[in-house]
């Protein structure tokens, strides 16, 4: 992960683990109440009825509630994204996919002579899928959707003290 990436956590994932701290007859009333997140248009109202959702819990099924707490930064990363983009953001499937690819053909090679064999063959997996994405015209994001992702609102600060865009500057 990069520095100062957000992190988004699968939807579904996030899902099957807090109904693990439910019991199995308030199962499907909290999964309905969560679905009702990802259908909501308005960020703050998804946020809102996150807490609405994590206050029911609170009352009704208490060991839920940390699970929730802990999760809300990363099941909620999406709505930093223009909301073109929470249905492709919101789940992991596609990373997922990816990286079941790539673990298979690496067993199929086993060991490895060097680092460079390695990075050949992740590298030419990685550079297929982002061909397929390309030219079968299913880019994960279009260009005009790219130019809406906001900006950081703080400067990243590199190892050595430097501000990311002072070095971004003295490279170009």
């Amino acid at each position: 992960m990069f520095q100062g990436s957000s992190w988004q956590r699968c939807r579904v994932h996030f899902l099957r683990n807090l109904l693990s701290h439910v019991p199995k007859a308030g199962q499907d009333m909290v999964a309905a109440a969560m679905k009702a997140v990802f259908v909501i248009q308005a960020p703050e109202q998804v946020r809102s009825h996150w807490q609405r959702i994590t206050e029911m819990l609170r009352k009704q099924f208490p060991t839920a509630v940390p699970v929730m707490e802990a999760a809300t930064g990363d099941v909620l990363a999406f709505l930093h994204f223009p909301q073109e983009h929470w249905r492709k953001v919101w789940s992991t499937n596609p990373l997922e996919r990816l990286n079941k690819e790539i673990k298979r053909r690496t067993n199929v090679v086993g060991i490895f002579p060097n680092d460079a064999a390695i990075i050949r063959l992740v590298g030419s997996q990685l550079l297929e899928q982002q061909e397929e994405w390309q030219l079968e015209r299913r880019r994960f994001f279009s260009e005009a959707t790219m130019v809406k992702i906001p900006e950081p609102e703080e400067a990243l600060e590199l190892s050595d003290g430097e501000r990311a865009e002072e070095v971004a500057g003295a490279i170009t």
